[in-house]
């Protein structure tokens, strides 16, 4: 019978991603992830190299879904609220994201390597072109500097689920009940605007 290469990789990057999730690259083991996965130790080295090399790979994969899930809105940063409303949804739904990158940051030095820079540099570099841009056009105010306003966006919808436990003590409430989780969204998508356009 023939070995499902690609399914055994899938439920060991699943694997791998719940475990750097919950205890980071340093916390946790290749023998937890392959144990988790119900897959032999070895062929998890055979296909992601060493636990750098598969932090790296996983936490690639999950900014590649948020890209591609998480698209500037039809009306482009005219809507930049939605936008931002849209980065919580992904977040909410997928806070192992927030988690990662928090453990990355964590891992590496001040100016140490961090994984994919290239690609995401780039991607971040093109994102602040685009918000420049709009601020040529009138879209969005001169305010910030675009590349502060595409992190304090991003800082907007990531730190509700980066830190819990702050977002509990300030609202005594958990972000899974309907009527907070709405109202977080809402601030969320009120502050990006008053960010973007202060004016209005």
């Amino acid at each position: 019978m023939a070995w499902d290469t690609e399914g055994t990789r899938r439920r060991l990057k699943e694997a791998a991603t719940v475990e750097f999730a919950e205890r980071g690259l340093d916390g946790t083991t290749m023998e937890r992830i392959a144990s988790r996965a119900g897959i032999n130790k070895e062929r998890l080295y055979r296909y992601f190299g060493d636990k750098e090399s598969l932090f790296e790979s996983v936490l690639a994969d999950e900014l590649e879904r948020l890209a591609s899930s998480v698209v500037r809105p039809d009306g482009g940063l005219e809507d930049i609220g939605e936008f931002a409303g849209r980065t919580f949804d992904y977040y909410s739904a997928n806070p192992q994201l927030a988690r990662l990158l928090l453990w990355e940051g964590l891992a590496t030095a001040p100016g140490g390597p961090i994984a994919d820079e290239i690609n995401r540099t780039f991607h971040y570099k093109d994102k602040a072109r685009a918000y420049a841009a709009a601020q040529h056009e009138g879209v969005l105010s001169h305010d910030l500097p675009p590349e502060h306003l595409v992190f304090l966006i991003i800082g907007l919808a990531a730190w509700w689920f980066s830190v819990p436990q702050l977002a509990r003590m300030l609202t005594g409430a958990e972000d899974g009940e309907p009527n907070e989780h709405a109202r977080r969204r809402a601030s969320v998508v009120r502050a990006a605007e008053r960010l973007a356009r202060p004016g209005e």
